[in-house]
């Protein structure tokens, strides 16, 4: 990949990225209330649905711009030589691309999430408030609470379901059908329903992260934790959020590939 596309693709992802998670962020919220242990109106209920957005301002653009910068850059590394460079292989290459991807912008995305998701289910604080409460009492290592929860969310099901698989399926058939490449729009389209059935599917993985980043243990409690937030959700909330989740993944996907195919080719 040249230089060039590389730094398209940064910025197209990060302007998307940002994009989405400013405008359907009160979906966001409702879904993390939803999901909380303390339940749906302790938490806040409808109240104040826009608390935490400054966490997820600061974390928006560097997570999206790190994910589709890894992404397209390893895509284009696996794709030009080598076995997986057989068109058979896009899948896999795919799969690969997006799961390296998803890990390094996890680096960014699990701190400003575990600010964003504590400050949703306690309106009445602050994301700075949350900051320092969660280092003082935490260290750093408060700040990655769930990484490996929201690794396998991404990597293990999302991103293996909806970018290898899902997605590009949805637009070659369209683009076949049609007999030209998908303007933006098209693109953004499949984003939506490709987003919409993978969202569902990861409801239960993304309840568990949830639920591991909202509570506040010591580090010798962490695994404890965890395990007992996974079996409430297996027992108990297994697709707690799962219409928000659906909605704002479709509506997100919808916008985020329309607007990164356009920013990008404007660029390009």
């Amino acid at each position: 990949m040249e230089r060039r596309e590389l730094a398209a693709s940064l910025f197209a992802g990060g302007c998307a990225g940002m994009f989405v998670d400013l405008t359907l962020f009160p979906l966001d919220t409702i879904k993390t209330r939803l999901q909380s242990q303390q339940g749906f109106f302790k938490a806040g209920g409808f109240r104040g649905v826009y608390a935490g957005v400054p966490a997820a301002a600061v974390g928006s653009i560097p997570n999206a711009a790190l994910f589709f910068g890894t992404y397209d850059f390893t895509k284009s590394l696996l794709g030009s030589r080598g076995p997986l460079a057989a068109p058979h292989m896009a899948p896999v290459t795919h799969m690969i691309a997006a799961s390296l991807g998803e890990t390094v912008a996890c680096l960014i995305r699990v701190p400003t999430e575990v600010i964003k998701q504590r400050t949703q289910a306690l309106p009445s604080s602050t994301s700075y408030h949350n900051l320092l409460a969660t280092l003082q009492e935490e260290g750093v290592r408060g700040l990655y609470r769930g990484f490996g929860s929201t690794v396998l969310r991404e990597v293990g099901t999302f991103h293996i379901l909806y970018l290898p698989f899902s997605l590009p399926r949805f637009c070659t058939l369209w683009s076949q059908r049609q007999g030209h490449r998908l303007h933006s729009w098209q693109a953004a389209v499949c984003g939506s329903f490709a987003g919409a059935i993978a969202a569902f599917v990861t409801t239960p993985l993304d309840v568990a992260k949830t639920r591991i980043m909202l509570a506040k243990v010591t580090c010798s409690d962490i695994f404890h934790t965890a395990f007992s937030n996974c079996l409430c959700v297996l027992f108990c909330s297994l697709f707690a959020g799962s219409i928000s989740r659906m909605i704002y993944i479709s509506a997100g996907g919808f916008i985020f590939l329309g607007a990164y195919e356009k920013v990008r080719r404007t660029l390009l």
